[in-house]
């Protein structure tokens, strides 16, 4: 059976990613605060407009009972937010799905995988408990306030949207599909209060994966940053002194003699990649994250597809076209994914080795493999562990 470019893909690639989500769910899920969108009127929540964020600390933390997150400043990447609050830049970006490099608008909020060094006088925290007070007491969706949590895990939100307690506001993370407008519909606020507490530009855009703090009535107002002093043209440096002209320079030695060209080894490289092709081919399609979620590798029919890594096989399963997909287990939390294959020659729970034979391309027009690496539940572009 063929799959066709369009609704065969398309539910191939959806059972990739629920296949690969199974194999990792040895891992809590983060779960968010969302409810059903009922057929309410959100006059009152544009009429009745929520207080402002409170204001984070120097770093730009702001911190509650069951979570941190972090403000970006004018300027800030995912990389320079990253290095200011002590977390990898890569571990951070993939929390939030992003990449280190990705520029921030100045006010945009960074969901922290885990708790950082708490808010305190000395980086300069506001006691947002205190601040907060009990504005947010008579609003009618209201629940007690949650237990006590570890700071070293985030526990999983409840599974409605409501008010956690007056000193935390919702988190909500935008799952597929979802806007600006029907986040603000679900929690009954001002689309322009959630656009100031998160950041969000003037087209009030949001992506798949953000978090965005869902505005509270009666919060504290945030302090105005404090402005970037620049100093005026010619001031705070010193003019370095200019040679004299009446001292000459002195004179350049020239070695008749060239200095011999460096050797150059010509032996092993000295690394090789993380992961190797599952096909010697050419890649068809590239990695765009929501979209593809990794590479398709066209080859002859019959080609072999190989082991991208040593692992264990944790699944073999066929998508609802019937199309044979197999996930191999690796260290550090690694998935890879081979889908399109015909002529499966592993079984689930077999060790394989890097280059081993799992299955082999299909025949037809459609002899390519899907590829993924996904790194938990989140997808992976596939090119790095490859070059």
């Amino acid at each position: 059976m063929g799959l066709s470019k369009s609704t065969s893909a398309a539910r191939l690639l959806a059972g990739v990613a629920a296949l690969a989500l199974l194999a990792a769910c040895d891992e809590p899920l983060d779960f968010d605060m969302r409810g059903k969108v009922g057929a309410f009127s959100t006059a009152p929540a544009a009429q009745e407009a929520a207080g402002h964020r409170p204001t984070p600390d120097a770093r730009g933390i702001l911190a509650y009972p069951n979570y941190q997150v972090a403000l970006a400043r004018r300027g800030d990447t995912v990389a320079s937010v990253a290095g200011r609050i002590g977390l990898p830049a890569s571990e951070l970006a993939t929390y939030n799905g992003l990449n280190p490099t990705d520029a921030l608008r100045e006010g945009e909020v960074l969901a922290l995988p885990r708790r950082v060094a708490e808010p305190s006088a000395a980086t300069g925290a506001l006691d947002i408990s205190a601040i907060a007070g009990s504005a947010i007491d008579a609003s009618p969706n209201t629940t007690p306030a949650p237990a006590a949590v570890s700071t070293t895990s985030l526990p999983p939100a409840s599974a409605a949207p409501s008010r956690p307690d007056s000193s935390e506001p919702v988190r909500h993370k935008v799952v597929r599909g979802e806007t600006a407008y029907t986040v603000a519909r679900l929690y009954q606020v001002s689309v322009t209060d959630l656009a100031d507490w998160n950041g969000l530009g003037p087209d009030f855009s949001i992506r798949e994966g953000q978090y965005l703090l869902i505005p509270v009535k009666g919060a504290a107002a945030p302090a105005k940053p404090a402005p970037i002093l620049v100093p005026k043209p010619g001031v705070g440096s010193t003019t370095p002194v200019p040679p004299s002209a009446a001292k000459p320079l002195p004179d350049e030695k020239v070695s008749a003699k060239p200095p011999a060209a460096p050797a150059v080894s010509v032996g092993e490289p000295t690394r090789s990649a993380a992961m190797a092709y599952p096909v010697n081919g050419k890649i068809i399609r590239t990695y765009t994250k929501g979209k593809n979620d990794g590479i398709d590798i066209a080859a002859a029919p019959g080609t072999a597809v190989t082991a991208a890594a040593a692992g264990t096989v944790r699944a073999i399963t066929a998508s609802a076209d019937k199309v044979a997909i197999v996930v191999i287990q690796h260290p550090d939390n690694l998935l890879t994914v081979y889908a399109n294959v015909d002529g499966i020659a592993v079984k689930k729970g077999d060790t394989v080795k890097r280059g081993q034979k799992l299955a082999q391309l299909r025949a037809g027009e459609n002899a390519y493999v899907h590829f993924e690496v996904r790194k938990g539940f989140d997808s992976q572009d596939p090119t790095p562990y490859l070059e």
